[in-house]
């Protein structure tokens, strides 16, 4: 693996490239292409790297976060597991924040020692509480590494499987933590496979070596298993038990044995490397685009020199290209008629699969319900209709984000054809977590009691019975016993047609719950999926607005030097056109270290 220092080379190399090329946009006027160039800068300078912990419960997960970062952090109960995503990253003095469900994300400060109960299954747990933020000062997370322990997900077809995967799509790297108590199940392979395909960067974690004296052959299986899925899945067997007693007693020898040192690197140099490599080469690429425009110019203008027979040629070529350009920023281009559709499109097919699969959804739950009596089966209902519509959510999701891509790459076709300008793709921002509440929460499945059951017989009996003797009184016959029992099949007759009734409201009442809450699903995934593809679109309309605009800006400048070119006089040309070359060659200097940092 490469080290830490080589790491940091290509975000260093793309910060001098950055600068040289704010100076430049300073030196020829154009801080409309600084701007850019600024926020890139930024980025360079604190780039935050997530990386998920993900695992089935009970697995390790909060002990490997504290064994990375060498402080207990995130809450380790026998009995209890995380409830709640824990967002570990840098900060200079060591502090805790819950993060509230909504939009804007509301923060408030708590004590550390008040992490536990805000985090574990059996503490005071809010439903509002989507996440606890834990920071620390840690040499790990200065670089802008952050730590993400999720819940266990309990399945892959579970409430939790939904939300670690939806945190795993905005991940930069995951980590997937399974002990050595056993192979890789297929449920975790199934969810592996899964992340995968939201996030390219996954390892596979093996703890609680210590534990099992036979983990290197569950080491061996899983190895085999990970295999089949991919030559690139990492596996590291590790010890937190063993790494946390290292850290006490500052034993490096006992260090090495935990495996520790192992997936730091990894973290640090396959994880952090490849950010790091992301980063320069987004860098890159903007320094690249303002060589582009600034060399347009020059090149143009020099035409115009070398030419002044075709000088007026190269004018009317700028002339054309400027009508050309103005078109890009009128709502009647190509690229933002292509997006607009888009949109539209893409937004009544997202709404149409989000309520096609929520109507599925409903009807399996339909059909369960009929065939059951839900006084028996609510509560595994409830927690089915939960993953199950979670599950339906990740998966609607996934549709828009892969989509929302595709439409980016197509309004960034049509403006390259017309500009020749680089793609951007779209932020497709994280879901707002859904808070739709319990399923049937005021819903009452309560069998008769048996009190109830005798008085609905003896009602039904002594009402028979009653019925018959009047009757029999009335042709003269005294049915007395005959009666009696008469009565009491009856009575028996009357409870079994309650106790139906009583089923089939109780079913009633569980298929209205059913839909109650799907409705609630529906309308917060649908006011969310209409949000996202709205921020979509304003981000690729300004971002191609302002391509245009500094395209015009390029063209209104070459166009003003190659006129100003045709006016010159031969020694002015001359000495011009080698000023000119200069430029041109500084231009084409900054342009190779970019591709070289790009490579």
């Amino acid at each position: 693996m490469t080290t830490a220092a080589t790491t940091t080379a290509p975000a260093a190399r793309a910060g001098d490239l950055v600068d040289l090329g704010l100076r430049a946009c300073e030196a020829f006027g154009r801080p409309d292409l600084a701007s850019r160039l600024a926020a890139v800068r930024a980025r360079l300078a604190d780039p935050v790297l997530h990386v998920v912990v993900a695992g089935e419960f009970k697995q390790g997960k909060s002990s490997l976060v504290n064994a990375l970062v060498g402080a207990p952090v995130c809450p380790v109960d026998d009995d209890a597991a995380t409830a709640v995503p824990t967002f570990v990253r840098h900060g200079d003095d060591a502090s805790a924040e819950l993060v509230w469900q909504g939009g804007e994300r509301r923060r408030e400060p708590i004590a550390l020692a008040d992490v536990r109960a805000h985090v574990v299954e059996n503490g005071a747990l809010d439903e509002r509480v989507a996440g606890v933020e834990i920071r620390i000062p840690r040499a790990i997370l200065a670089s802008g590494l952050t730590l993400v322990d999720t819940p266990g997900i309990g399945g892959l077809a579970s409430a939790h499987a939904a939300a670690s995967l939806a945190a795993i799509s905005m991940a930069d790297a995951v980590l997937f933590v399974t002990s050595a108590a056993q192979e890789l199940t297929r449920s975790e392979v199934d969810f592996l496979r899964r992340a995968r395909k939201l996030c390219p960067t996954v390892a596979c974690v093996l703890t609680k070596t210590d534990f099992y004296p036979a983990w290197r052959r569950i080491r061996e299986l899983d190895e085999a298993h990970l295999a089949a899925e991919g030559p690139d899945i990492p596996l590291v067997a590790v010890s937190s038990a063993l790494r946390a007693r290292a850290v006490k007693n500052s034993d490096a020898g006992l260090n090495a044995e935990s495996g520790y040192p192992g997936l730091i690197e990894f973290v640090r140099d396959l994880v952090g490397g490849s950010a790091e490599q992301r980063l320069a080469t987004e860098a890159a690429a903007e320094v690249v685009s303002l060589c582009d425009q600034l060399e347009a110019s020059f090149a143009a203008e020099r035409a115009a020199l070398a030419d002044p027979v075709a000088a007026q040629r190269v004018v009317d070529e700028l002339t054309a290209v400027k009508s050309r350009v103005e078109q890009l920023k009128s709502a009647a281009a190509r690229w933002n008629q292509t997006l607009n559709d888009g949109i539209a499109d893409l937004t009544s097919d997202i709404d149409h699969d989000l309520k096609s699969r929520i109507r599925a959804v409903t009807a399996e739950a339909d059909e369960a319900i009929d065939e059951s009596d839900p006084a028996d089966t609510w509560a595994e209902m409830g927690s089915w209709l939960q993953a199950k519509t979670a599950e339906e959510l990740l998966a609607n999701y996934e549709l828009l984000s892969e989509r929302a891509t595709d439409l980016s790459e197509r309004v960034g076709e049509h403006f390259r054809a017309a500009s020749g300008t680089a793609l951007r793709r779209p932020t497709v921002h994280d879901p707002t977590p859904l808070a739709a509440g319990e399923v049937g929460e005021d819903l009452d499945l309560k069998k008769m009691r048996v009190v109830k059951q005798a008085m609905v017989a003896l009602k039904s009996a002594y009402g028979s019975a009653v019925m018959f003797s009047l009757l029999g009184s009335m042709v003269g016959i005294v049915l007395g016993p005959i009666g009696v029992g008469i009565g009491l099949v009856l009575g028996h007759r009357g409870l079994r047609e309650e106790k139906k009734r009583q089923v089939q409201k109780r079913r009633t009442e569980a298929r209205n719950a059913v839909r109650r809450y799907c409705d609630k699903v529906t309308f917060v995934a649908a006011k969310d999926s209409r949000d996202t593809l709205r921020r979509v679109q304003r981000e690729l309309r300004d971002h191609y607005t302002a391509l245009a605009e500094e395209l015009n800006r390029s063209n209104a400048a070459a166009l003003a030097a190659a006129t100003e070119a045709a006016t010159r006089t031969q020694s002015d040309r001359a000495k011009r056109l080698k000023d000119v070359d200069a430029e041109i060659e500084r231009i084409r200097k900054l342009r190779s270290r970019a591709e070289a940092v790009s490579r």
